[in-house]
């Protein structure tokens, strides 16, 4: 399929090369076989010779190469294992997206100009829009993996874009103006322009406001363009629901600190921003922070980047907005960018388009999210609100703990807000735990804890310690593993739970309540630490037998205790 020679066949290689190039890729969901697709200089069966280049759309400058699945024998690591698996269903989705349909120019084979090819929405121009689309949306926890655990989101300036948590959904291809009229693209193709064309930026562009500049154009223009089509705006059924049972349309990102994850569903409680996601941007967001990004990229390259990164958050949540009442649109952003008024002037004179979403209640964020997830998003998808985190406060704690529902209500019950024990975490250096609790049977159900930070907002490069404010972080008790670098083991039995509970909610920061925290953490230098950490493995690969890979302990809380 990857190495026909005629045109549709050879474009349609080329999109998907770009895209997957980081993932393992099995052929059966419960294979653990796992490839990577490369390009090499030789056909099957010769071995292999991978054609280096810096990125995915560089000149291989060969005239003829091949698509080739090289099989992973390297040993799995989570923070890399990203998997996709390329089944008889896949395939056949694909043929229906790329071969079957329509194209919008004749099929004609690419260049690798580097203008050209570093601007997928020319250089694909001739694929439908809306098969590009939905071949991200079918794959959306795949493809947002790849840049929130790829290159890219390693380390704290990395990852200080984006806020500690919040939910991802997108927008459906009937509502998309750049599906419908594919030629706005093409019209906007300048402005659409990232900062990934040139590896080798100088020092003196690092602050440049072209990219800016040509950012702000497209963006009034996709403004003007919606509210001239939809003047009432926008309802529920805007919001893609998903279609098949294994359909992601709305995912959970973490950030945890210098690292960050993504998980399928609504996880935690109700985050303090959302986005939602259309065609341009999504494409955007994986050029820049995967496909174009250059990790051996000088400063001048890297800071662009994140610059970059700004805008299409941004985007994310003015699109969230959009959804909301227009009087309560500018409030809603201004308490997302505290402190932070350059983005006022960004906004004016735009979301001019009234909403659909027919309101109930003044906590109108809260109720659209709602409103999505029981009266939209597709039941078999099986994605529902996290009961260990969301709207938990009428749970009362139990008395005593003696089943896994009553070690869990008393998760859901916690004050998880404002509380000392989240400053305790953080001077640990720990923003991501596991943890095991032992029931009366002996057996274990494992939690994660999760600190989020909070941010007066996340719009600024440098300093970003003046934008936290410890007295609104909050933490998610969440069911399984979270995460590729565990900060902390938390071991707790079922009889000491109730002491453990006490101690989160009315820590106190004393010595004698330290002492007594310090009796469920594991300190790197306790004996029972690599006998525990197999445990967690163990587990872990048992839970998740296709997607789970080693922890990195990197990490860790550095200091004995």
């Amino acid at each position: 399929f990857l190495n026909r020679n005629d045109a549709k066949h050879s474009v349609t290689a080329r999109y998907l090369y770009e895209h997957i190039y980081l993932g393992h890729i099995n052929f059966f969901k419960d294979s653990k076989e796992f490839f990577e697709l490369v390009r090499s200089y030789t056909p099957s069966p010769q071995p292999i010779k991978i054609i280096p280049t810096l990125r995915v759309f560089d000149d291989p400058k060969v005239k003829k190469f091949y698509y080739r699945f090289r099989k992973v024998h390297s040993t799995l690591v989570h923070k890399t294992h990203i998997v996709l698996t390329l089944d008889e269903d896949q395939y056949q989705e694909i043929e229906k997206l790329f071969i079957k349909k329509r194209w919008v120019e004749p099929p004609h084979k690419l260049d690798y100009e580097v203008k050209r090819s570093s601007n997928p929405f020319i250089n694909f121009y001739q694929i439908p829009v809306e098969s590009r689309y939905r071949f991200l949306l079918n794959n959306a926890h795949f493809i947002i993996t790849t840049f929130i655990r790829g290159p890219v989101c390693r380390g704290q300036m990395a990852v200080n874009a984006i806020e500690d948590h919040f939910w991802v959904m997108f927008l459906d291809p009937k509502y998309d103006l750049s599906v419908k009229y594919n030629s706005f693209l093409l019209l906007q193709a300048q402005n659409l322009e990232m900062p990934i064309e040139s590896i080798s930026q100088r020092i003196l562009e690092t602050f440049s406001d072209a990219y800016r500049e040509k950012y702000k154009r497209y963006f009034f223009a996709k403004e003007r363009f919606y509210d001239k089509e939809f003047p009432q705006g926008m309802g529920i059924d805007a919001i893609w629901a998903g279609e098949r049972s294994s359909d992601a349309p709305i995912l959970t990102v973490y950030r945890h600190f210098n690292s960050a994850s993504v998980h399928r569903g609504v996880l935690g409680a109700l985050p303090k921003t959302a986005w939602v996601m259309d065609y341009p941007q999504f494409e955007r967001l994986y050029y820049t922070l995967v496909a174009g990004y250059d990790v051996f990229g000088n400063v001048a390259h890297q800071t662009n980047i994140r610059r970059y990164m700004d805008f299409l958050r941004m985007e994310g949540e003015i699109n969230f907005v959009s959804f909301l009442p227009p009087s309560v649109r500018y409030s809603t952003l201004q308490s997302w960018y505290i402190g932070d008024d350059a983005f006022k002037k960004n906004i004016d004179n735009i979301l001019v388009r009234d909403t659909k979403v027919k309101y109930k209640t003044k906590h109108y964020k809260k109720e659209f999210i709602e409103k999505v997830i029981t009266k939209r998003i597709q039941p078999k998808t099986a994605i529902d609100f996290d009961k260990l985190n969301y709207n938990t406060l009428h749970v009362k704690m139990p008395k005593e703990f003696q089943t896994q529902e009553d070690v869990d209500k008393g998760i859901s019950a916690l004050d998880k807000k404002h509380i000392a024990f989240i400053q305790y975490m953080n001077d640990f250096g720990t923003n991501n735990a596991l943890m095991r609790i032992k029931l009366h049977d002996g057996s274990y159900i494992v939690r994660s804890i999760v600190v989020n930070r909070w941010h007066n907002n996340v719009n600024s490069l440098f300093l970003e310690k003046y934008q936290l404010d410890p007295k609104k972080d909050t933490i998610d008790i969440v069911k399984g593993s979270i995460g590729s670098y565990p900060n902390m083991f938390v071991s707790v039995d079922i009889k000491d739970l109730k002491e453990f509970f006490d101690l989160i909610e009315n820590f106190d920061g004393s010595d004698v309540m330290q002492e007594q925290m310090k009796r469920f953490l594991l300190s790197r230098d306790d004996k029972e630490f690599w006998k525990t950490y197999d445990w967690f493995q163990a587990w872990f690969d048992k839970s998740e037998p296709i997607k789970s890979g080693l922890y990195d302990l990197n990490r860790y809380y550095k200091y004995p205790f």
